[in-house]
């Protein structure tokens, strides 16, 4: 490999990179919203009918678990460096972040505007949702699955992203 194609490999490779993490993660997090979204709605007919954020706090909360073995197992394989409980706990910090992302776009939009019907909370749902995934994909990658895809001796070697790439389907 020349040298000018270097920089130009490491970008390709990094994106790559980049690239899966974010299309599995999305699959994941789509799985996890059917979940979370699921969930919500059946406690929010049944038995916390009138508690929106109560069930909002226990679909999320099982989503998560979901999410966390998913996102370990199949996202961030290539970066984990942490003990599983230390991971999880971290994991967890992050989703209680995001989670209060969420249930405050619904209590906002219940209690503080007074939008209470089903679909209202459904709607404030959806956006808290959104914002909390920016979130943890942000955070998952910052501080929960942070290993860096390179060894730090060779952290300005242009080629590591493409062989951490290849590396990625050690456990």
């Amino acid at each position: 490999m020349s040298t000018t194609s270097s920089p130009l490999a490491w970008a390709r490779g990094t994106i790559d990179t980049l690239w899966r993490e974010v299309v599995k993660f999305g699959i994941i997090g789509a799985l996890a919203f059917v979940i979370d979204v699921g969930l919500m709605n059946v406690l929010r007919h049944t038995v916390l009918e009138d508690k929106p954020t109560t069930a909002k706090v226990v679909s999320a909360s099982v989503a998560t678990v979901f999410s966390w073995l998913g996102n370990r197992q199949w996202t961030f394989r290539h970066r984990r460096n942490r003990s599983a409980p230390h991971e999880f706990t971290l994991f967890v910090v992050t989703n209680v972040a995001a989670l209060v992302i969420g249930a405050g776009a619904i209590a906002f939009s219940h209690y503080g505007l007074g939008l209470t019907t089903l679909i209202a909370d459904n709607i404030a749902n959806v956006f808290g949702i959104g914002l909390g995934t920016l979130f943890r994909f942000w955070a998952y990658r910052r501080f929960v699955f942070a290993k860096e895809l390179e060894d730090a001796s060779d952290k300005n070697n242009p080629n590591n992203a493409v062989s951490a790439r290849s590396n990625s389907n050690r456990p």
